[in-house]
């Protein structure tokens, strides 16, 4: 059964059910008001002429002054009135009923008799209508001499509340239509809502991320769809950032691939006797083989990241000694390209509790870096000092810069800036959950044209 169905058969149900124990207690409130309201009113009537019998007759006979007291009676009500005597029997009806009848057989003249008022709902024996009567005890000196007994129909009254209760009734069926189309109004914007939901996700499964959930309402559902709509950019951005990122891939492992091949048939084809050809060919195999290495190292790093099987194995670090190592293994190659790598660390560094070679790895990432994008005569500053604390770690270049729009990108993994540099792309994302994993931050600024600025800090403990 679908949701709308549900919902749908839900509010109805809810609804038939209220509707339906609203209508009971109106019908049994307007059957109690107008029955009761009869009752008091014949009540009070009748106490009303036992008080004035009291009053006016009680030292006088009963039965001598029946048709006074009847006329009497009857003048100032439009119910039947009836005189019984102590007895049950009736001695005076304003309908003209012959007296010397028994009323004994009914409950309300039987406790009239006894002293009590008393009430009897019921048929007229002759006519079969629906009455009402109530009976009340005549006092003379203080002895029971008889009742009085007011007698109404009810057949207008059932009327009225028929009525009343087909019209409750009416109301309530037109109320459970409005709700129920009401409902299946509200079940329609949430099932559509769900069904655009679904199309888009179907459409994602079979892995068409282009396609966007229009958000119909400022609610959950909406901000659901936002989600997914976000979910479905951010897909397609590293779908985007896959593809390119296995182009790239594929060039840099064919290009290094390609001048092994080539010179390896180049040595192969040459004399022995070529020495200074010979040592060139080792020299460029072995760097091209240097170069494929480090590409797979980064590619089985990022794969231990990515799963988050990485470890990091803390020992205590001389940062002074270590940053001062790498100073002078990247120097070479900084002075080969004609670029000056200068080294200021503050004294007395503090000994700190880290992963050397971890460490080592995303100092030689970033000054990779530096040197790939900083042309000669550039310059490049690697510097370290202390702040409560921890320490933080700099590499400053004077390089060409990263645009504003891809400095926001440049750590995600496989983004390139510049598609035609060296490089898996992956550099900067290990080098950042390196960091993090040491409990630090990394962070970036550059200015297009004028050089970048890469700062990490690790933690004093």
């Amino acid at each position: 059964m679908g949701i709308q169905k549900r919902l749908v058969g839900s509010y109805f149900v809810v609804i038939c059910l209220t509707v339906l124990i609203l209508e009971i207690i109106l019908n049994v409130s307007v059957r109690y008001y107008y029955f009761h309201n009869i009752e008091e009113t014949l009540m009070n009537q009748a106490e009303l002429s036992a008080s004035f019998f009291q009053q006016y007759f009680g030292d006088q006979d009963l039965e001598e002054q029946s048709d006074r007291l009847l006329k009497g009676f009857a003048s100032h009500s439009d119910a039947q009135v009836q005189i019984i005597n102590v007895e049950g029997r009736l001695l005076q009806d304003s309908n003209g009923l012959q007296g010397d009848l028994t009323m004994t057989e009914y409950i309300d003249v039987q406790a009239a008799i006894k002293g009590q008022p008393g009430s009897w709902k019921g048929a007229d024996p002759n006519t079969e209508e629906a009455i009402y009567a109530v009976s009340y005890p005549l006092q003379a000196n203080g002895n029971i001499v008889g009742g009085v007994r007011f007698i109404t129909s009810l057949t207008e009254t059932i009327h009225t509340v028929k009525q009343i209760t087909v019209l409750l009734i009416g109301v309530g069926i037109i109320v459970i239509g409005i709700v129920t189309l009401l409902g299946l109004l509200l079940s329609w914007t949430i099932t559509r809502s769900i069904k655009d939901l679904k199309q888009a996700a179907d459409q994602m499964t079979e892995g068409d991320f282009s396609i966007r959930v229009h958000k119909r309402y400022q609610d959950e559902l909406g901000s659901l769809a936002d989600t997914l709509n976000m979910m479905a950019s951010r897909i397609s951005k590293s779908e985007q950032l896959k593809n390119d990122f296995i182009a790239s891939v594929s060039h840099e492992l064919r290009t290094p691939l390609t001048s092994i091949k080539g010179w390896a048939i180049t040595l192969k084809a040459s004399e022995v006797s070529n020495q200074p050809l010979f040592y060139d060919g080792l020299d460029i195999i072995e760097s091209e083989s240097d170069r494929l290495t480090n590409m797979v190292d980064e590619l089985l790093d990022f794969s231990k990241l990515d799963n988050g099987r990485i470890a990091v194995h803390f020992t205590s670090v001389d940062l002074t000694e270590l940053l001062q190592h790498i100073g002078r293994q990247l120097t070479p190659r900084a002075t080969r390209q004609g670029i000056s790598l200068d080294v200021k660390i503050e004294e007395h560094l503090p000994v700190i509790q880290a992963d050397e070679n971890r460490v080592k790895q995303v100092m030689i990432n970033l000054i990779d870096n530096s040197l790939k994008f900083t042309g000669s005569s550039g310059r490049i500053f690697i510097t370290a000092h202390t702040v409560p604390g921890k320490v933080v770690i700099s590499v400053e270049d004077t390089g060409s810069g990263i645009a504003e729009t891809d400095l926001e990108n440049v750590r995600q993994k496989f983004y390139k800036g510049d598609q035609q540099a060296l490089g898996s792309g992956l550099g900067l994302s290990i080098s950042e959950q390196i960091i993090k994993l040491h409990h630090g931050e990394l962070r970036i600024s550059s200015t297009l044209g004028k050089g970048t600025i890469v700062q990490f800090d690790l933690p004093i403990e």
